[in-house]
């Protein structure tokens, strides 16, 4: 994880900025409150932060608002995806309409993905 300064101003600006989105979601993330699993928000793995990241079973949530529909947008994140893969996370995309319309769907994907990183 990126430590430099300039990330970490970065990684700040982003948690005060936060969407409501995220902010919702990290309600429930936050503190060990899902499943007993450590998640950190804004996390610098660089070139990119990762909206809440569980490093024990290396699982990336990102958020994904209105912003992600355009044809560079979408091939942007499956750059960052892949990226992100290649450094052994797993990566669970989630819209920001589904953390208000079906948050128990959203929780209940992250706690599988969880569950299966252990055995895996």
């Amino acid at each position: 994880m990126d430590k430099s300064p300039r990330a970490l101003a970065r990684v700040r600006s982003l948690r005060r900025t936060e969407t409501s989105a995220e902010k919702k979601l990290w309600g429930y993330l936050r503190d060990r409150r899902l499943g007993g699993y450590k998640f950190r928000r804004q996390v610098p793995i660089p070139p990119y932060i990762a909206d809440f990241v569980c490093i024990s079973h290396k699982l990336v949530v990102e958020l994904d608002g209105a912003t992600h529909s355009e044809t560079h947008e979408v091939r942007h994140d499956e750059r960052r995806t892949a990226f992100l893969e290649s450094k052994g996370f797993k990566v669970y995309r989630v819209l920001n309409s589904d953390v208000f319309s079906s948050l128990v769907d959203v929780l209940d994907g992250i706690l599988l993905i969880l569950q299966q990183q252990r055995r895996g």
